[in-house]
């Protein structure tokens, strides 16, 4: 089984690279974020031509999360991060797909730094702890994949800044993705690769892309379960060349 994570950065926008994308690497499953697109404008029927079943939750211009399937349709059991009734934000959905529980989220950029979008993207990473602390509990396999918006390292940045305000790079905020892991998850890219500088993100401003100054964003975190059947991971860099992309590019992991 071959999971995928991409930051699409408006799905309706970039939908022919989605496709040009599924039907190049042929993951089986993929987490979405950053759709941008209400329920109702979701491409659903043209992902159903390509062969691949979605589930999905959005909003208009922000956010927005889904996941697809290959050759069927992912079982939902969840389409909202608990912890925060209140918080309306289309940022965490969950299927079951072939055996596996796939939690697809988008967690806050929160920049600026320091102030309310910082203040709610640690709240939110304390949600998604206690849940990912629910879900181990359980005893099944799950994968936790998507775009945390944390540079967890210093070999996940192509140039360290130590006093930098931006939010992706605050002491809180790596000490919350080390809270995460340290529950049992596994990072898989960083599992496989434990030495390798690793982006998925790449600036549209300042020619990052053709500097190489990158970040690696978005992770798929492993449960114990699920862990022992890692085989491969790896990012679909050149799909961040393409003309019309995202500033992202796809990471994937195969499980045996």
């Amino acid at each position: 089984m071959k999971i995928a994570t991409f930051n699409i950065n408006n799905v309706g926008k970039r939908l022919p690279n989605l496709l040009a994308w599924l039907e190049t690497a042929q993951p089986d499953v993929v987490c979405l974020q950053e759709t941008r697109t209400p329920d109702a404008l979701f491409p659903a029927k043209a992902l159903e031509a390509a062969g691949y079943g979605a589930v999905w939750t959005g909003e208009r211009t922000w956010n927005g999360v889904a996941i697809l399937a290959r050759g069927g349709t992912p079982v939902p059991t969840r389409r909202a991060l608990p912890g925060d009734p209140e918080d309306r934000q289309a940022r965490y959905i969950e299927a079951a797909v072939g055996g596996v529980l796939v939690g697809c989220l988008y967690l806050p950029n929160g920049n600026p730094q320091p102030g309310p979008k910082f203040a709610y993207k640690l709240a939110w990473f304390d949600r998604l702890i206690a849940h990912a602390a629910d879900l181990l509990a359980a005893d099944v396999p799950v994968v936790l994949a998507g775009d945390y918006n944390v540079v967890a390292t210093d070999l996940d940045i192509y140039r360290v800044k130590p006093r930098t305000t931006d939010a992706l790079q605050q002491p809180q905020t790596k000490a919350a993705y080390r809270r995460l892991l340290d529950q049992g998850w596994t990072d898989a890219i960083r599992a496989l690769h434990p030495d390798a500088r690793i982006y998925t993100f790449w600036d549209y401003l300042r020619d990052a892309w053709g500097r190489d100054a990158g970040m690696r964003l978005d992770h798929l975190l492993l449960s114990p379960e699920l862990a022992p059947r890692l085989a491969a991971a790896g990012v679909d860099r050149e799909v961040r060349g393409e003309p019309g992309a995202s500033d992202h590019a796809p990471a994937w992991i195969r499980l045996a």
